[in-house]
């Protein structure tokens, strides 16, 4: 790990000119193979970062891809390009990879996997590439498709590599089941290559379970998996979590986000999710071992090691969307290599990378009972003291909110018929406040982490979710009597008594975009210092309304989807938001220091790297169907 770390943010050798600066790589999605996004380099700086530009654009050709078929409402430009010798490596949506030339843009080689467009698929994105060796000059790039393939490429020409799996590729679905998908990049340790997966486990019970997998990076060969339902293992006792007569059935619990590694230890590290559906677990009574969770698994075996569950019995969609971040915190004097992993509900543990143990005070709470006939919430949930929950922990008819009087009185009507008991309130049948909501808190944008100052940064956003659940043959009636109903999204969770309606606590106007219905800020950027676990800042991020009807919405924040990094010049680089913006932030403070507008919603989280003496920050600017950014298909650097 120790190596790989250094790969990011040291250096190639000296470049003597003046005002130049040694070459560094981004050599995994995060940076580093434990996601901590931190580089060295201090080229940029906040002394000179008023005056960065642009220097050179690619143009992806993603969205005539997308002719002819529908994907153009779905599709997301969510990637983070890496960069070893030179060149960038990434992908879009479709799961075509591209490698360009990293001092100007040009383009290198295209692969495309020709992914089925016309089928469905339940998120349209992919967020990055990986490469082998790890950390080191590529001989192969792997991409894991959104229609369930592993396929390796030769560095040098994205040509399938024949003697991997069959002609280069892998197929996933192979014993899972049709439902998988890919959206994230690979994970690399050793000769192994690691692949979850992503399931859209709202629509029914039995989704397949999210097996973990380990291939041989030569030949393709399944070197071990890990399943992460424990009722699924006889000889596990972790199966006692798992209660109901159907129980063996259920899904899920599947690592959909990136998955961590630390060569030094041996050890990779499991993100996993809520099992299927997400919504309704009457049919899967108890804490649900090993959903929601990070595991540490043993990467010569994929044995477990030790695991830390974030949410028992799940009935909020709380998936640990973002990577786990591999660290060394400063306790008592000591350096404490650890694992942060952030949630959606804005919950941080820091925990010991060798043990699980919590380097903070974690509580178990009492939390708010289920009024769902069949359902039995956990009657307690996890709680850290330090760092203290972020982001929305509870919603009142006080925090109702709207751009006019009269617009407040309608999110005041509204609220008042739904349900808030603070956080961990379940789904009820009048329609429940979840705060925060599915989106986060902590979303699949992640953290970055400062090792000088031992500063955690994160965006978050703060919108909360309203989730119904409906008995089954009562929905046709409530739909038509609804209009809210109607328009909600909608997960069928069959074989259940229930079907659950999601919406948001804002309304969507043709002429104003998303109009919110708690008050604001709506996204922020804060900074936790770990020394001891205390907020050091958090300032509003970016702007969702009109400024020249509403000026003072530039300090009312965002919705975002997208990290942020850190560097060495004591800055924050983040796009995310719905404004379309590229920001710098002062990483002490919280200051704005530079911003930039993109053409297209830079919904990615972006990277840095030195090349030839020049550092460049770049963004993967394409946009987001879903949060009606603009769409576009730009890769974008920037530099002095």
């Amino acid at each position: 790990m120790q190596y790989q770390l250094l790969l990011c943010i040291v250096l190639l050798p000296a470049i003597s000119t003046i005002g130049q600066t040694p070459d560094a790589a981004w050599p995994f999605y995060g940076c580093d193979a434990g996601g901590g996004r931190y580089a060295r380099l201090k080229q940029i700086n906040d002394g000179n970062v008023s005056r960065l530009k642009l220097a050179w654009v690619y143009r992806t050709g993603e969205l005539k891809t997308y002719e002819g078929t529908d994907k153009m409402e779905q599709a997301a430009f969510e990637a983070t390009p890496i960069m070893i010798g030179g060149v960038l490596y990434f992908s879009t949506a479709s799961s075509r990879v591209i490698a360009v030339n990293a001092a100007d843009g040009k383009e290198k080689w295209v692969y495309d996997p020709h992914i089925d467009l016309h089928k469905g698929y339940s998120d349209m994105a992919s967020r990055g590439v990986a490469a082998w060796p790890a950390g080191a000059a590529p001989r192969k790039i792997f991409i894991a498709t959104l229609d369930g393939r592993l396929i390796a490429l030769d560095a040098a020409n994205g040509k399938p590599i024949t003697f991997f799996g069959n002609d280069g590729v892998v197929d996933l679905k192979e014993g899972v089941g049709k439902d998988l998908a890919e959206t994230s990049p690979p994970a690399i340790i050793g000769d192994l290559v690691i692949v979850g997966s992503s399931l859209g486990d709202n629509q029914r019970v039995d989704y397949p379970p999210g097996v973990v997998r380990a291939y041989d990076v030569q030949s393709g060969n399944l070197r071990w998996s890990w399943d992460p339902i424990a009722v699924h293992d006889p000889g596990d006792t972790a199966g006692k979590t798992w209660v109901g007569l159907n129980v063996g059935r259920t899904g899920g619990a599947n690592a959909w986000s990136v998955i961590s590694t630390d060569a030094e230890r041996g050890l990779v590290f499991i993100p996993t999710t809520s099992p299927s559906p997400d919504y309704y677990g009457g049919q899967r009574k108890g804490k649900n071992l090993y959903a929601n969770s990070i595991v540490a698994l043993h990467a010569a075996t994929g044995k477990m090691s030790w695991y830390f569950q974030v949410v028992h019995h799940d009935l909020w969609d709380a998936d640990i969307a973002a990577q786990p971040m591999l660290i060394t915190v400063t306790k008592d004097g000591k350096k404490i290599p650890a694992v942060a992993v952030g949630t959606k509900l804005g919950h941080i543990f820091v925990l010991d990378r060798v043990t699980g143990k919590s380097l903070f005070p974690v509580e178990e709470r009492p939390v708010p009972a289920s009024t769902i006939d069949g359902e039995e919430a956990s009657p307690t949930q996890p709680f850290p003291v330090l760092p203290a929950p972020l982001g929305l922990q509870g919603f009142s008819v006080a925090d109702a909110w709207g751009p006019t009087p009269a617009e407040k009185e309608e999110a005041v009507r509204r609220v008042e018929k739904l349900l808030n008991k603070g956080p961990f309130t379940p789904p009820s049948y009048q329609g429940s406040i979840m705060t925060p909501g599915n989106v986060g808190g902590i979303h699949w944008g992640g953290m970055c982490y400062d090792p000088v100052q031992e500063l955690l940064i994160t965006n978050i956003n703060r919108v909360p979710a309203v989730i119904r659940m409906l008995p089954r043959e009562q929905i046709r009636q409530q739909e038509k009597e609804s209009e809210e109903i109607l328009r909600a999204e909608t997960g069928r969770q069959a074989g259940t008594p229930y079907i659950m309606k999601r919406n948001y606590l804002f309304k969507e106007d043709a002429g104003k975009g998303f109009v919110m219905q708690s008050r604001p800020p709506w996204g922020t950027l804060l900074a936790i210092d770990l020394h001891t676990g205390l907020k050091k800042w958090e300032v509003p991020l970016g702007y969702m309304m009109d400024l020249k009807q509403y000026p003072e919405a530039k300090s009312w924040g965002s919705i975002n989807f997208g990290g942020a990094i850190v560097t060495g010049g004591n800055l924050v680089f983040v796009a995310a938001t719905l404004d379309s913006h590229l920001r710098a932030f002062d990483k002490r403070t919280g200051a704005l220091l530079w911003e930039y507008a993109l053409p297209a919603g830079g919904q990615a989280t972006p990277m840095t790297y030195s090349i030839g003496g020049k550092q460049y920050i770049v963004i993967a600017a394409g946009g987001h169907a879903k949060l009606k950014t603009p769409m576009g298909d730009y890769l974008m650097a920037f530099s002095l």
